[in-house]
């Protein structure tokens, strides 16, 4: 069963409900029962204002052809009609979209469909046969139609997912206009991959928190969360093999497991991240002979001696615990995000001066020429291993792990997770195209909502995401320099907008949640449609407050 979400308010379906002058006849059943064949003809037409304009969303439709006529609103008597039956893959998308218009009811089977109706169907020889709420395997998986005709609304998609996307419309465009108008909807995503990731370790956020956030970024059909649960300051999720290391606040595995349900049931996949060789601070409190150590035998904080034979045990102990808990249906895209960035060994201006025992380590392992780089690249090669052993499928690391010119190259699968240049050294994100990589855009100069401010981050602004900013500028503020065959969603699959909690105390949770809403709403936008945007900033933030998405 999906698990429960929020209704759309009452309130928000009184003009709409107030403008349908005749209903249909009593109609008795509850949200989700069978009612009898009922011929259509017996069902009076319903009365309302026509719904003008285009269709009030966000992210914006990418085609409407309209048609003459009313449109379609929820009126009172009106049903969510499901042909498949209860027991195919759309009935929770269907009884879920019947709960935000205000509890209307659900009939299966083969039943007539009336004036007013929501039809609900698959398109497609292989829609019915798909796993319930399976990821997507690519963005025309999420495409749907809507059409609005005779005060009758029919909704059809080749997969669940799709049809999910049509109720989010629907649901929008009910709040922000009251209905949708005549006419037909075609939509579908332009870049595959949209979506947000939080860093849960510096900051514990409840599971509360996390499941609002999974609501408001389903209704922007945002379909990714991305999960960062250790580091330095904390590890936040139970661990029966090493509970030595888990903080104090935590989420429990249970905990967890609804939070993933319910991400699945919204069409969201998550992305956890267990980020080493660095960024493992409260693990490494309870292994000090594990912590990196330069020539002089200072620690350096979170960084895990990659010499040591015993480290990679010991995360791979954990990455085996964890993916058994962020499980993945069978043959559905599986992703594990590895870390990699910031191993401090290798941002110091001599790292094999500076930690003589990685550089001794690398040479053994990979003969005279190999180096640190080698060493730390041979690590995340073997922690990918693990996770592709316990059925991880889709790899990432952050841009700097990657190194080139060494012994050792970069498993061919993994994706570049881009978040910065800044950093000496770093490679732009050309090389990576150019290599034959694909790229998912953290772009730090737009998509880091760091708190407190550090290192010269400023909070980003939906205006400046939905004014400058698409999925190919990756790095700085303009478009990556490669051909067109490069920057396509099949290469640059996507976004995901990163919250930093590295002053944890400088916003409360209420106050992240706000502050992330509408920057949001503009990488909805400009992951799902690649046009320029038609609406002014101005109106597009009057748009998120009428379709309830802007707090």
């Amino acid at each position: 069963m999906r698990p429960s979400r929020a209704a759309l308010p009452a309130a928000a379906l009184t003009g709409a409900l107030l403008l349908t002058g005749c209903s249909h006849s009593a109609d008795t059943e509850s949200p989700g029962s069978t009612s009898a064949k009922v011929n259509p003809s017996a069902a009076a037409t319903p009365s309302w204002a026509p719904v003008t304009g285009t269709p009030q969303v966000i992210p914006a439709v990418r085609d409407f052809r309209r048609a003459e006529g009313r449109g379609w609103r929820p009126s009172k008597g009106a049903r969510v009609v499901v042909p498949a039956g209860k027991g195919s893959n759309v009935a929770d998308e269907a009884a879920l979209m019947a709960r935000d218009l205000g509890g209307l009811t659900v009939v299966y089977g083969d039943e007539p469909v009336r004036p007013g109706d929501i039809e609900v169907k698959l398109s497609g020889k292989n829609g019915g046969k798909q796993g319930n709420n399976l990821p997507v395997q690519g963005a025309a998986d999420e495409a749907y139609t809507l059409t609005a005709e005779g005060t009758r609304l029919t909704l059809t998609a080749p997969t669940d997912a799709g049809i999910f996307y049509g109720t989010r419309t629907i649901k929008q465009a009910v709040r922000a206009a009251g209905g949708l108008p005549e006419g037909t909807i075609n939509d579908r995503p332009g870049r595959p991959q949209r979506g947000m990731s939080l860093d849960n370790a510096r900051k514990p956020f409840t599971e509360g928190w996390i499941n609002a956030r999974l609501r408001e970024i389903a209704d922007l059909k945002l379909n990714q969360f991305q999960l960062h649960f250790s580091d330095d300051q904390g590890f936040r999720i139970q661990s029966d093999t090493h509970p030595e290391v888990v903080s104090a606040d935590h989420l429990t595995k249970a905990q967890v497991r609804r939070i993933i349900a319910l991400a699945r049931s919204l069409h969201i996949s998550v992305v956890p991240e267990l980020d080493s060789p660095g960024h493992l601070g409260a693990v490494l409190d309870h292994f000090p002979d594990l912590q990196l150590r330069n020539a002089s035998g200072r620690v350096i904080r979170g960084a895990i001696d990659i010499s040591n034979p015993k480290a990679g045990p010991l995360i791979d102990s954990l990455l085996r615990e964890m993916s058994q808990l962020f499980t993945n249906p069978k043959g559905a895209p599986a992703y594990w995000h590895l870390g990699g960035d910031e191993y401090q060994a290798l941002m110091s201006s001599s790292p094999s001066t500076s930690y003589p025992q990685l550089a001794r380590a690398a040479r053994q392992k990979y003969g005279n020429n190999g180096t640190i780089e080698d060493l730390t690249t041979g690590w995340l090669n073997d922690r990918q291993k693990t996770v592709e052993g316990q059925g991880k499928n889709r790899i990432e690391a952050w841009n700097d792990g990657f190194f080139t010119g060494g012994v050792v190259s970069a498993d061919k699968n993994r994706t570049v997770a881009y978040w910065t240049g800044k950093e000496i050294g770093k490679r732009p994100p050309e090389a990576f195209l150019k290599e034959g990589r694909n790229v998912l855009n953290f772009n730090d100069e737009y998509l880091y909502y760091v708190l407190g401010q550090p290192n010269q981050f400023t909070y980003p602004t939906g205006e400046r995401i939905y004014r400058d900013w698409t999925p190919t500028v990756i790095r700085g503020t303009r478009a990556v320099n490669v051909p067109a065959s490069m920057t396509g969603p099949d290469r640059i699959p996507g976004a995901r907008f990163a919250i930093w909690c590295d002053r944890s105390q400088a916003q409360t949770a209420p106050q992240v949640a706000a502050g992330i809403r509408m920057p949001l709403a503009a990488l909805a936008q400009k992951t799902w449609d690649p046009r320029t945007p038609a609406l002014s900033w101005t109106a597009f933030t009057a748009l998120a407050k009428k379709a309830g998405l802007s707090g």
